[in-house]
């Protein structure tokens, strides 16, 4: 199928990571930033790891990671 499964992976692994990090250091410095997009962050971070992870199970049920024989 070619490397293009395993850029989407990482790209979605990526865009996880970048809103986890962004959530918690506005978490950490608190003040308005944090009052207005907190909550904002968190259901973006909730929903990327859903798209993530159903990305890795498609990937799995189509035959693109896991043993070989």
């Amino acid at each position: 199928m070619g490397a293009l499964p395993d850029v989407v992976l990482v790209l979605a692994l990526l865009a996880v990571f970048g809103a986890l990090a962004l959530g918690l250091f506005g978490m950490a410095r608190g003040g308005s930033f944090n009052a207005k997009y907190g909550n904002k962050l968190m259901r973006l971070r909730v929903v990327l790891q859903f798209v993530a992870v159903g990305l890795i199970a498609l990937a799995f049920l189509l035959g693109q990671g896991g043993a070989r024989s």
